[in-house]
């Protein structure tokens, strides 16, 4: 009860919109596709007639391509429009910003892991719906925001950051690991037994896992939910997660700048968070507008990831109307570069994905290139029992163009942030 009463009134103090917009996604939950796509065109008018009036770079851009939101009659209508890079974020960072005086923003920046931190401001209805749309994610578990949680960021804080990260833990009712020793987790896990949920990155939820599968501590957890979050959640991830912490790991998908795209549902589907983005697949690309981003625009993003969505045929059990999005298989811009040719590095995922499905073997791995033509693998597992149809699929993609180091039983993990599954220097 105590948490409660601090999480309504900090909310209430830094995002005054949460609740009322929260009512509102409860209620849509429900809707039909017809009514979610007349929402969004709605929505999607407003919003770019205030971009319009507001945006210096979008004004420009309508102005050129006499493109009058007012007008619009369709969602498809918002290819009239070009795709944007992250590089064009930055490169008119300013002028994309809208000049308004919002009642309140909250200053964000990336964190780089794809090159260059990106720095923007979200105004407060752009953050407190996003987190509206978040927490209706976690109503489907039955988990309210302010549960005890363990939470999965990062270890390597300094004792300068530390206290005042507890702080904020504390009035966030979670708690988190600062270090990786046996003491640590076995604390860490103590305390998991009194939690409601717990997330973060996937790779350390996996990692953590782990170690209490190897410490062959107590499982007996009461947790209704395990959430995944800004990482790939790879095959093996799933065995070791259910057999530690007595549940599935699922996943939230979104970033920063585009806000929360889709959240698995107890069916294991990924629905997209339609009432606040419109995605399109390009190619395989994801593609992004986010219809909050009234303080720094985003329209047809191109966020870097490669997706599948699902056919609009298909229905969830779940009973909710909006679309799936079946996979996300990868970062798009970074190349491996073999002797002749190059290839996406979201091949890998093709490559694994492969040996899961159709040989029931299930492997971690990171690929790391430091000169062309040549890429060392590193696999999690000890087995080498297999190596001759990781070779194949290999070669399959790859054929002889690329030589392949591999080593068995790797750690991947340094445990102070994301976990890359490729790493190249010759970009």
């Amino acid at each position: 009860m105590l948490h409660k009463l601090i999480y309504n009134f900090g909310t209430r103090k830094r995002n005054p919109s949460l609740f009322n917009y929260y009512s509102f996604l409860k209620q849509t939950d429900n809707w039909s596709y017809e009514q979610l796509q007349e929402l969004q065109l709605k929505r999607s008018k407003d919003f770019l007639c205030f971009v319009n009036k507001y945006s210096p770079y979008y004004k420009n851009i309508f102005n050129d391509l006499d493109f009058l939101p007012e007008n619009i009659e369709s969602i498809q209508d918002l290819k009239e429009l070009p795709i944007i890079e992250k590089s064009d974020l930055l490169k008119f960072n300013e002028d994309i910003h809208s000049q308004y005086s919002f009642k309140k923003v909250f200053f964000s920046e990336t964190s780089g892991t794809s090159g260059q931190p990106l720095k923007f401001y979200r105004n407060e209805e752009w953050d407190s719906h996003n987190r509206a749309a978040m927490f209706r994610g976690y109503s489907w578990y039955n988990v309210y925001p302010w549960d005890k949680n363990g939470y999965f960021w990062g270890y390597n804080i300094s004792k300068k950051s530390k206290f005042r990260i507890q702080l904020l833990d504390f009035l966030q009712n979670r708690f988190r690991v600062f270090s990786y020793d046996e003491k640590e987790i076995e604390a860490f896990v103590r305390k998991l037994k009194k939690a409601k949920y717990l997330s973060g990155y996937s790779s350390m939820i996996y990692e953590v896992a782990k170690l209490v599968n190897k410490m062959g501590l107590s499982n007996d957890f009461n947790l209704k939910m395990i959430k995944g979050t800004s990482e790939q959640i790879f095959p093996k991830y799933f065995e070791e997660v259910q057999a530690a912490f007595g549940g599935k790991i699922i996943s939230e998908y979104g970033a920063a700048e585009s806000g929360l795209i889709a959240f698995e549902c107890p069916y294991g589907n990924m629905h997209i968070n339609m009432e606040n983005v419109i995605v399109e697949e390009d190619e395989g690309d994801i593609i992004v507008t986010n219809l909050l981003s009234r303080s720094f625009p985003i329209i047809r993003y191109r966020l870097g990831d490669r997706v599948k969505l699902a056919d609009n045929s298909f229905k969830c059990k779940c009973g909710r109307s909006h679309p799936v999005l079946l996979e996300v298989m990868g970062r798009t811009g970074k190349r491996v570069f073999g002797k002749e040719k190059s290839y996406p590095s979201f091949t890998f995922y093709y490559v694994f994905k492969n040996l899961a499905l159709n040989h029931n073997l299930s492997l971690n791995y990171q690929a790391i290139q430091e000169e062309r033509g040549k890429v060392i693998l590193k696999i999690e597992q000890e087995d080498k029992t297999y190596n001759h149809l990781l070779q194949n699929e290999l070669m399959k993609y790859f054929s002889d163009d690329i030589e392949f180091s591999i080593s068995y039983g790797q750690q991947l993990h340094t445990m102070n942030g994301k976990l890359k599954d490729f790493i190249t220097k010759l970009d």
